[in-house]
Order: structure tokens, then C-alpha cells, then sequence
């Protein structure tokens, strides 16, 4: 009865009273989730617009300078550790910014919502959401090459070729899509794994997220948060892996049930 009474109060939004705080775990989490949530969606963004043209162009144009290029990017942006590249970033910026300007610029301590002050709320978003979302698009750059290089070398492609048809029909219409498969994916675990663990990236940035939040709920012994915290991290990852199967159906018709 205990554990029903448990699962009850989880799914009406019930998790009880923080131990640390005093105040309402989901009063919490509604506080510090919205700014994970926007890092996490901003990154993905970025990530998006840089990967996936990059890692097609590079693998349309395979062993060319351009292609060394994107590969050198990719490689540097997963060897680079995010918080060594956000506070080089910051550093960089606030002095370039000095130079320019003749005033030190700083990002807002304070979190405002988007929808009050969109300026003030991407002046402080905008640095975090580029250092994560440079290493976000690195990895997803090489799988997106690899998949497009794998699959302009199948049989249905040579045939399409050999049809007459367009190379950037081609490109788009048979080669993408299919190769979008395992992009998603990683972008789909990527994009999960960005709303609890941006804990050294909201450490540096001066961000109450929700990765911050875990790790002070566990410093200061606050089981009751944590478990909700770890809670709302496994049910990310689970709606998440649906979404992404759900688009598997629409990338590849040969998923689908009928």
C-alpha cells in the first residue's frame, strides 16, 4: 500500500517536501527546470544546424580539404571538455567586449524568463547553449558522415544514379532520410542526458538547473528531492526514446505497422 501510494503521489505531481529547503520538490523543480530545459533545446538547435550539413557535405565530398576540415572540427569539439571551452568563451568574450566597447560586459546573475526579457534571457543562455551544443554537434557531425557514407555506397542509390536523376534529389529525397536513423537516436539520447547532466557547465555559468540541483539535493542529503529529481531524469529519457521511435516511422516507411 505504501509503495501504490507512492506511485499515486508521482503521478498526480506530488513529491512531497524537500528536506533541504522545506519547500515543495515540485515547486523545486518547476523553478530550475525551465532553464534546463532552454540550454537543453538551444543546444539542440545548434547542434542540429551545424552537424547535419556539415557531416553531409563532408561525406559527399569524401578525403577532399573540406572534409578534413569537418573532421579536424568534429574531433577537436569531443576531445574539447565543455566547462575548459565555456570558460575560455566567457573569458574570451567579456574581454573582446572590454576591448571593443571600453566596458566589461556580464552575463545577468538572475534568471529572467524569456517570455518578460528575451535580450536578458539570451544574453545569459546564449554562451552555455554554444559550448554545449559545439560538443553536441561534434559527435553528431561523425555519425551523420558515417551514416551518409554508408549509404551513398548502397545498391538503391547506384540505381537511382543510373535512372537519371538529380544528385541533390538524390541526396535529399533517399540518401537523408535514411541516414537520419542513428542521428536521431544519438540526438534523442544527447537531448535527455542535457536536462540532468549540465552539472559543471550550469557550475560554470552560474545556472540553477536541474543538474545543480541534484548534486546539492545529494550534498546536503536531501534523499526525498533526489529521488524525484532521478525520477524526473528517467522519465525524460523514456518520453524521449518514444518520440524518437515514433520518428524512426516517419523517416522509414518500412517501420511502420501497416
Amino acid at each position: 500500500m505504501q509503495f501504490l501510494h507512492f506511485l499515486w503521489s508521482y503521478c498526480t505531481f506530488d513529491f512531497g517536501i524537500s528536506m533541504w529547503s522545506g519547500n515543495p520538490v515540485s515547486h523545486e523543480i518547476a523553478v530550475r527546470l525551465p532553464v534546463s530545459l532552454e540550454v537543453a533545446v538551444m543546444a539542440t538547435i545548434i547542434a542540429i544546424l551545424i552537424a547535419i550539413p556539415l557531416g553531409t557535405i563532408s561525406a559527399l565530398r569524401e578525403n577532399s580539404w573540406l572534409d578534413h576540415m569537418v573532421r579536424v572540427l568534429a574531433i577537436a569539439g569531443i576531445a574539447t571538455p565543455s566547462f575548459w571551452l565555456g570558460i575560455m568563451s566567457l573569458i574570451l568574450v567579456l574581454n573582446i567586449s572590454a576591448i571593443v566597447t571600453g566596458k566589461p560586459w556580464l552575463p545577468p546573475i538572475d534568471y529572467v524568463s524569456f517570455w518578460q526579457d528575451p535580450l536578458r534571457n539570451l544574453s545569459m543562455v546564449l554562451l552555455p547553449a554554444i559550448t554545449v551544443g559545439y560538443r553536441y554537434s561534434a559527435v553528431t557531425m561523425r555519425i551523420t558522415r558515417s551514416a551518409m557514407l554508408e549509404i551513398m555506397r548502397e545498391d538503391y542509390i547506384r540505381t537511382a544514379r543510373a535512372k537519371g536523376l538529380l544528385e541533390q534529389i538524390i541526396v535529399n529525397r533517399h540518401a537523408l532520410k535514411n541516414a537520419m536513423l542513428p542521428v536521431v537516436t544519438l540526438i534523442g539520447i544527447e537531448f535527455a542526458f542535457l536536462i540532468g547532466g549540465l552539472v559543471i557547465t550550469e557550475q560554470v555559468f552560474n545556472l540553477n538547473g536541474i543538474g545543480r540541483l541534484l548534486v546539492q539535493a545529494v550534498q546536503n542529503q536531501d534523499n526525498v528531492l533526489a529521488q524525484a529529481l532521478v525520477m524526473l531524469v528517467v522519465a525524460v529519457f523514456v518520453v524521449t526514446n518514444l518520440v524518437v521511435d515514433v520518428l524512426y516511422a516517419w523517416l522509414d516507411p518500412r517501420i511502420r505497422y501497416s
